[in-house]
């Protein structure tokens, strides 16, 4: 890979296109990254360039994109945010994606590598999973070459579900499932990701991957595993979704954020992050919960503190 082209990946100075573009770095790639936040702290010092999305200038967009063989798209938003300083929905983020993908294929980019998730559907409810369905769509249907990776839930030192579960459970004396915790998860070390990634970005054919971690958990085992490992076990107690959704609102509010939406609420009950696929990746969550004891949960991870500043790293 050493100097054979530029390689551009979304969201470098953020979570897992930060893993990416460390990936490509070590091998040799020149790496651009196009980002929302092109004054976040670069922790890759001058290595990596950053332009903005240019959504709205659609030839600036693809002017940043000219001469790349791979774009490495992580670009998406977690949940709808309509009020206060950091407004984000699903229909623009789809939207944007849309006119990321027509840009690429302006500028001539042999390849996508595009990070989806587990059961994208387009008749879907969910306005999550339809959009990344609507998108998957739209990037086979580009003529570009491309790979679609479909990650459950990813864990990692910037994580924010793993260790939100780990600071509720340091927090409070008891934790609250969504209904009974039978539906599971299959989380996928974000560096396992980056490495899946960054393979993909160098073969020819059309992939559409399940990117899944090697354990598979129900959520009740998931809480109950992360507390035995920090050492905080909690009377595990089921609720109903309903008050469930509203003891979350009253946490997220209290943390200037929001914890868990009722949409995910209704994903994770569905079972919608668990595929029967075999493991791509083979860190597993217990081994990097174990290492990383005695810091994870230890502060909240807050999703709009994240959007709301753009200059501070994770």
């Amino acid at each position: 890979m050493h100097n054979d082209g530029l390689y551009v990946v979304t969201g470098a100075f953020g979570y897992s296109g930060k893993y990416i573009a460390l990936r490509l770095l070590k091998k040799g790639a020149k790496v651009r990254t196009i980002t929302d936040s092109p004054d976040r702290l670069n922790p890759f010092g001058g290595l990596v360039e950053a332009a903005p999305f240019n959504f709205g200038e659609p030839d600036k967009l693809a002017a940043s994109l000219s001469g790349a063989k791979v774009l490495y798209n992580t670009y998406w938003v977690r949940f709808n945010s309509l009020t206060g300083s950091a407004k984000f929905s699903h229909s623009e983020a789809v939207r944007n994606t849309l006119i990321l993908f027509n840009a690429a294929q302006k500028a001539g980019v042999k390849r996508i590598v595009h990070v989806s998730i587990t059961n994208p559907d387009k008749n879907s409810t969910l306005e999550y999973f339809r959009g990344k369905a609507v998108l998957e769509q739209a990037l086979v249907n580009s003529g570009i070459s491309y790979s679609i990776l479909r990650p459950a839930v990813l864990f990692g030192q910037e994580d924010i579900l793993i260790n939100n579960i780990a600071w509720m459970l340091r927090k409070f004396p008891v934790f609250g499932l969504f209904g009974e915790g039978s539906y599971r998860l299959q989380p996928i070390f974000v560096d396992d990701l980056a490495r899946l990634a960054v393979e993909q970005g160098g073969h020819q054919g059309n992939t559409i991957i399940d990117a899944i971690g090697p354990e598979t958990f129900s959520y009740r085992n998931l809480v109950s595993e992360i507390g035995s490992i920090i050492g905080k076990r909690r009377p595990i107690v089921p609720l109903p979704p309903w008050l469930c959704h509203l003891v979350s609102l009253a946490v997220g509010k209290l943390m200037k954020d929001v914890l868990v939406t009722k949409e995910e609420i209704e994903g994770l009950m569905d079972d919608l992050l668990y595929v029967d696929s075999p493991p791509a990746g083979s860190t597993r969550l217990t081994d990097w919960a174990k290492e990383n004891r005695d810091r994870l949960g230890i502060r909240y991870a807050s999703e709009l503190a994240r959007r709301r500043d753009r200059k501070t790293a994770y």
